[in-house]
């Protein structure tokens, strides 16, 4: 969960966050690299007193900034696209989950079970308990199973909303008259806080999502328990 002293990304709760950390500590080793060479040039260039008066063309200066920056997009653009294929992929789901934003609050389906739906509100102030977070805390978490392969499907029902989990590297929009699929595996046992990342009105900000990762053990218990009910 972020908190005010973070500083960094969230710990990845998901193979996806992992490779998405990665990607960004790559990236940010080649900008530290090129401001690190750019500021050295401009520092000597402002410190010396060089001066050619008869320089008209460098050519083989010139082909040297041109083909080094294609370069280093190569290095950038060749991990990135390999993220956005495995971030789209989905093989073999083994539980799918319908979410459906509501102004405003999160609505889920388990659709693999029977009769498995419940809204999940933000609890207010004046019901919290101690150990509940402020603006982050709902009354109905929803349950995925750890090591599994989750499939969301999402979708609104009135405006445009966005499911986001940071710390599983998860982000997709909830259009109205749209399934967006996404595929993740947590790897851990944990809550996992996110929020409505697209702004859908005025408590846009008071509309978070909890999912709670647990064994697959526990995981049937409470599926068992929620048929009952």
């Amino acid at each position: 969960m972020a908190t005010w002293k973070l500083l960094l990304l969230q710990d990845s709760a998901s193979p996806l966050m992992e490779q998405l950390s990665f990607f960004h500590d790559h990236t940010l080793l080649i900008l530290v690299i090129i401001t690190i060479l750019v500021g050295q040039m401009m520092a000597g260039l402002f410190f010396n007193k060089l001066t050619h008066r008869f320089l008209l063309e460098g050519q083989m200066i010139e082909l040297i900034w041109t083909v080094l920056p294609a370069i280093t997009l190569i290095f950038i653009a060749l991990p990135s696209l390999r993220l956005i294929y495995i971030l789209d992929e989905t093989n073999n789901p083994m539980i799918s989950i319908k979410t459906i934003g509501h102004q405003w609050y999160w609505s889920y389906e388990y659709s693999d079970f029977k009769n498995i739906e419940f809204d999940s509100y933000m609890i207010p102030m004046n019901e919290m308990k101690n150990y509940n977070f402020r603006l982050l805390d709902v009354d109905n978490r929803m349950v995925i199973p750890f090591l599994s392969q989750i499939r969301m499907l999402i979708s609104a029902a009135d405006v445009i909303h966005s499911w986001t989990i940071p710390s599983l590297g998860v982000k997709v929009d909830a259009t109205p008259g749209r399934l967006n699929q996404v595929s993740f595996i947590s790897t851990r046992s944990s809550l996992l806080y996110g929020q409505c990342s697209e702004i859908c009105g005025a408590n846009h900000s008071f509309m978070p999502i909890v999912a709670e990762s647990i064994s697959p053990s526990y995981f049937i218990k409470w599926i068992s328990k929620m048929i009952e009910i």
